[in-house]
């Protein structure tokens, strides 16, 4: 909070509105001051006040965040949003699966990266807690962390600006934010190529679920711009080895998903340190007849649908982690329609614009099936994740019963 504007409203805030420098007066608007923000009687009358008038009015209303419950107050930033928690202590009351999570994996990885890269400079729109830089994170970062303010334009031509001149900079925020400077990806990154590393968090279908923080949009609006390669990690090592690769390299401009499930670990995943190879998918295991495409945090939901096949069927399906979710595998499409009838795509986004009908697209002139898998272009607002997963049809059981139409068995 810098800057003219956040000047004049603090001038406001201590004089109570009556100062004569009033920005809002100098556009000549009506003006009313409101001390008491948290309370909601003095709010009622305030609005009864001015709901019938007939030109514009600005309300300027002074609250203190967290009000009425010490842990928010103390702790404003933490508290900004959190978690189902418990009243009386304000831990959290969820379970965390095997207890890690990505957000305490990436702020280490961010700390070790800065201790031996003097180049690397972490950038963000006001949120670092996207990826869990607390204060003293960001202090020990100094230099090496940049923080714009709410401005997801602005983070993005920095980062430009640092790959530009040889430095190596993260951009972090959450999807649903970066929309906000898809010009500016385009333009200022893309077309120059420039080595832009986009960290984003809560892209999934269960992450953030009211309809104006949506993140399940992001894989139909960023896989389709040119120079861009979006990678969609399945495990931990996966997602190290991205990002590594990734800060390293001064070939493209990258976009990385952080999982949105519970931390997996693939050793299979742990030597694979480059990407180099653009647009190469990974069979994990050979089968035949239906080879089902699993992206990134749905690999687990691919492994699950392809035993499930096997039991049902009699048969080992073919399961590939695509790793790269802005292109396509040509030789693997191809040699998949040696010995497969069917493909299916799993992504965690719509399927609109998305991965799977970029598979769709490449066998639209040949013999091979391909049944899409994810949500439907809408406007999805506090939902049930599961309740959601069954109304698209694409539960475990409901994706077995679709193969089996499909193949006539």
């Amino acid at each position: 909070n810098h800057g003219g504007i956040y000047k004049n409203l603090k001038e406001l805030r201590e004089t109570n509105g009556k100062s004569s420098n009033n920005m809002f007066r100098a556009f000549g608007l009506d003006y009313i001051y409101e001390e008491n923000g948290n309370d909601i009687g003095a709010m009622i009358s305030l609005f009864e006040k001015v709901k019938d008038i007939d030109h514009p009015v600005v309300l300027h209303i002074h609250t203190l965040k967290g009000k009425g419950y010490a842990f928010a107050e103390k702790d404003k930033e933490a508290w900004h949003w959190t978690l189902p928690f418990d009243r009386a202590t304000g831990k959290s009351t969820v379970n965390f699966g095997n207890g890690e999570s990505y957000g305490a994996i990436t702020p280490n990885w961010i700390m070790e990266r800065a201790a031996k890269d003097k180049k690397f400079v972490v950038v963000t729109p006001a949120m670092p807690a996207s990826v869990g830089l607390v204060p003293e994170l960001r202090e020990k970062l100094g230099a090496q962390y940049l923080d714009v303010g709410i401005a997801e334009e602005a983070a993005t031509a920095v980062c430009a600006g640092i790959a530009k001149n040889g430095g190596n900079p993260l951009l972090v925020t959450n999807m649903t934010f970066l929309q906000r400077a898809y010009d500016q990806i385009s333009q200022d990154v893309c077309i120059n190529n420039l080595p832009v590393t986009m960290l984003m968090n809560y892209s999934s279908f269960d992450g953030l679920t009211d309809v104006t923080h949506l993140g399940i949009f992001g894989l139909a609006a960023f896989t389709n711009i040119p120079n861009l390669v979006v990678l969609a990690p399945t495990c931990a090592e996966e997602y190290l080895n991205m990002l590594n690769w990734s800060i390293g390299q001064k070939s493209h401009p990258v976009l990385i998903l952080i999982p949105g499930n519970e931390v997996f670990h693939r050793s299979s995943c742990a030597e694979e340190k480059t990407f180099d190879v653009l647009d190469t998918y990974k069979v994990e295991k050979k089968g035949e007849k239906v080879a089902v495409f699993a992206l990134g945090d749905f690999y687990q939901k691919g492994e699950a649908v392809a035993a499930a096949i096997k039991s049902a069927l009699g048969f080992e399906p073919t399961l590939i982690n695509p790793r790269f979710a802005s292109g396509v595998d040509k030789n693997l499409l191809e040699e998949l329609k040696k010995d497969h009838e069917l493909v299916i795509t799993l992504e965690d986004g719509i399927v609109s614009g998305g991965f799977g009908e970029k598979i769709a697209s490449f066998y639209g002139t040949s013999n091979m099936k391909v049944k899409n898998y994810g949500l439907e272009k809408k406007f999805y607002d506090r939902y049930n994740p599961a309740e959601l997963l069954k109304e698209v049809g694409m539960t475990t059981g409901q994706i077995v019963a679709d193969v089996k139409e499909i193949l006539g068995e």
